[in-house]
């Protein structure tokens, strides 16, 4: 049978041009949504919600006009009804608990790969998509729960946390990228750990591999650290 419900149309408000593209691009990789726009400032936002009908805004808290949230009040205040999912690298819990009462229904902390994202949006899909009337409160309750993050997803079988936290920041501090014996060299580990830390986190979207030819013999592969376009905020 097919799904005849309409995608949710998302507007992206963020001001770095490459994060915004990125997180268009982010949004029309999930199934059941749709990019409908983006804008760098508030009023480039309010341009666009005036003319075009928007679900939900993936608003970085962060822009040269306005906060983030004074935006989402006056958005209220406007008759604007999307909802918000916060794109910040603050972590000011006061900030979360004023974004609740505007709605904001999730936060993303930056830097976020596509997989974050994806989750995030997935689970508000589901919560967009309860209506009618609840039979009782565990109905009401799963509606709220489709909204909470879920636990961290357990790294594969022999990576350890703390490691993973040093190769991520060897890497991060690597301009031109490492290669798994440098990295190896860099955090203390065996080549071929090195090489399972570095697989990982390309398969996870934050790193990017290239053969690093000009020398004799087979290339060796270099690993570069992958910017979400949304750090340093």
């Amino acid at each position: 049978m097919t799904d005849e419900r309409q995608p949710i149309r998302v507007l992206v408000v963020e001001d770095d041009p490459v994060a915004a593209d990125a997180h268009v691009m982010y949004v029309g990789r999930v199934p059941g949504f749709v990019a409908v726009g983006k804008a760098h400032t508030g009023a480039e936002a309010r341009r666009i919600l005036d003319r075009t009908p928007v679900d939900l805004l993936l608003l970085d808290l962060h822009l040269p006009d306005v906060h983030g949230l004074q935006l989402a009040r006056s958005l209220r205040a406007g008759g604007h009804h999307a909802d918000v999912i916060a794109v910040t690298s603050a972590r000011d819990l006061a900030v979360v608990r004023e974004g609740v009462s505007l709605g904001v229904v999730q936060y993303v902390l930056k830097p976020f790969t596509f997989a974050t994202l994806r989750d995030r949006l997935t689970r508000y899909a589901e919560f967009h998509a309860a209506a009618g009337e609840a039979s009782g409160q565990d109905e009401v309750d799963r509606a709220l729960a489709a909204l909470r993050a879920p636990t961290p997803a357990a790294l594969p079988k022999g990576l350890s946390a703390p490691t993973l936290q040093r190769v991520t920041g060897a890497l991060r501090e690597a301009p031109d990228g490492l290669t798994a014996a440098g990295l190896a060299e860099a955090v203390g580990i065996s080549r071929i750990t090195a090489r399972r830390y570095l697989e990982h986190l390309v398969d996870t979207g934050r790193a990017a591999r290239s053969p690093l030819y000009g020398q004799v013999g087979r290339p060796e592969l270099v690993y570069r650290w992958v910017p979400q376009g949304v750090e340093g905020r």
